[in-house]
């Protein structure tokens, strides 16, 4: 707000303007969180993304079971937490694994692990939220759900459109095409093409990347419309150092030559972390609270009401 003091005189300010500076600096102090789920068969490569992601080794000790262990197990949830620091930013990245999910020779309702993880997390913040100590509420619920695609198929499998059908009213999916460093980018594109028709032909409801305003600029609408129209992201994952030429970077060495992992000709994972971590971070965080969770939220009170109502009934009778 400001004031006119007449001409010649100079305008006062009352300071609100200092508000966002405010803020900034109440929320790096509480630092920020986000938890990512991964889903997808053994083999797609999940893991080797998660840590080229964000330049870490979660599954040091990992052990990895062998084919009968594989097809008689049951879809596990694993949670690593790590703490990151960037810059004096500090985030609390959690990231759900789903070992298991896809593996089985009877793979009906192998979501429902991953449904019942979702929903527990929701619960868990309901009751926080209800409760007389709201101060430091942990925020547990799945932002992303990352879901590998095997690039091995001729599109979704159905376990495939099942799995994301059941939680698309629950957790924002990013749907990945697996291992593309497998396929030549013809056939990477042809099967993005095949698999968005899918998606929209089963009614499949993705993450959606929020519309620009009018006032943005033309090069943050032609990104955000690349973002659209890359989708499933065509990812490549890899903890190697390659040198090659006289450079020294992440990838795969193969007969025919070398693939990069940050490179955007070889695979849509440098757009992928940079949609996940510096532009698209907050609005995930945005559409689970608003979105999903309140609709989680509603149900729960319809749920209760409904209780009391018929309570109120009995105790009448």
């Amino acid at each position: 707000m400001e004031r006119s003091l007449g001409a010649g005189k100079q305008k006062e300010y009352v300071g609100f303007a200092t508000l966002p500076s405010q803020v900034h600096r109440k929320t790096v102090k509480k630092g920020f969180t986000f938890t990512l789920m991964v889903a997808g068969e053994t083999g797609l490569g999940k893991s080797t993304l998660i840590n080229s992601l964000f330049l870490t080794d979660l599954y040091r000790d990992r052990k990895v079971p062998n084919a009968e262990e594989r097809i008689s197990q049951t879809v596990d949830i694993i949670k690593h937490t790590i703490g990151i620091e960037e810059k004096g930013i500090k985030l609390r990245l959690s990231i759900i694994d789903t070992p298991g999910f896809g593996d089985a020779v009877n793979n009906t309702a192998s979501w429902k692990h991953v449904e019942d993880y979702i929903d527990q997390q929701f619960e868990q913040y309901f009751r926080d939220e209800s409760g007389l100590n709201r101060k430091n509420i942990q925020d547990n619920r799945v932002h992303c759900l990352l879901y590998f695609i095997s690039p091995f198929g001729h599109g979704l499998r159905p376990i495939d459109v099942e799995c994301m059908k059941a939680l698309h009213v629950k957790v924002n999916i990013i749907p990945l095409l697996a291992k593309a460093d497998s396929l030549t980018q013809a056939e990477v594109h042809s099967k993005k093409l095949k698999m968005r028709d899918e998606i929209k032909q089963f009614g499949i409801n993705i993450y959606q990347f929020p519309e620009c305003d009018s006032d943005e600029d033309e090069d943050f609408q032609r990104q955000e419309q690349i973002l659209k129209d890359s989708i499933p992201f065509a990812v490549i994952g890899s903890n190697i150092q390659v040198d090659s030429k006289g450079r020294r970077f992440r990838g795969r060495s193969y007969p025919w030559g070398v693939v990069e992992v940050e490179n955007p000709v070889h695979s849509d994972f440098l757009m992928l972390r940079n949609m996940l971590v510096r532009t698209h971070m907050q609005d995930l965080k945005d559409v689970t609270r608003e979105i999903h969770y309140e609709n989680y939220r509603a149900q729960c009170i319809q749920s209760m009401t409904r209780m009391m109502v018929q309570e109120r009934k009995r105790s009448r009778n």
